[in-house]
């Protein structure tokens, strides 16, 4: 099966489901769409999230390259997976991000 984001404003609006053989390529499938009647830019999303970040879900974000969901805090950077990177690495145990000091604070146990 192959899935087809439709964008707006950068928006996920809706995805539908295509066969493959109507989408044999990214192409084909926007092409066999626009016989369906349905307008807009459809963009072609991975539901193992083989390619271009997360799967597209209504209301998700298209970058021009990858989905993605809101940003957890606006420290974060958002990387070429459709993921969000906090600006360090996580320490090993329990810790939490603190976004007034921008760093990860222990929780005790």
């Amino acid at each position: 099966m192959a899935h087809f984001a439709q964008i707006e404003n950068g928006t996920v609006k809706t995805v539908i489901v295509l066969k493959n053989s109507d989408a044999v390529t990214e192409e084909t499938g926007q092409a066999f769409i626009l016989t369906l009647g349905l307008s807009g830019t459809w963009i072609q999303t991975s539901y193992n999230r083989n390619f271009r970040g997360l799967f597209a879900g209504i209301g998700l974000q298209w970058s021009g390259s990858v989905f993605y969901g809101p940003s957890p805090f606006p420290s974060w950077v958002l990387n070429g997976e459709g993921t969000w990177d906090a600006p360090s690495s996580r320490p090993e145990g329990s810790y939490r991000w603190d976004e007034e000091s921008t760093s990860w604070v222990e929780v005790p146990e």
